[in-house]
């Protein structure tokens, strides 16, 4: 028996805005709690030397969220394209 919900490919590039969206949100967070340990260990916690490894991951973790912005705005431009014209 067929679905008759059955997701059209605009609701699946939706859910996948979704998604990214919210990987969105986490990446934020992470980088800024990135930020804060890497200030930590750049000031008061610098003789152990750890600064430099946190501040590799705090750009990696940066890059992450650029990529998704990218790809959110590309998703969200052929999402537009997806929905039907409006009837005159």
């Amino acid at each position: 028996m067929a679905d008759e919900h059955a997701k059209t490919p605009a609701d699946h590039v939706g859910d996948t805005l979704t998604q990214l969206k919210e990987m969105r949100h986490y990446s934020k967070n992470n980088v800024e709690a990135l930020t804060a340990a890497w200030l930590l260990f750049d000031g008061e916690l610098s003789k152990l030397k750890q600064a430099e490894k946190l501040a590799d991951l705090m750009d990696r973790q940066g890059q992450l969220h650029e990529a998704l912005e990218t790809a959110i705005a590309e998703l969200e431009e052929v999402l537009a394209k997806m929905q039907p014209e409006p009837e005159a």
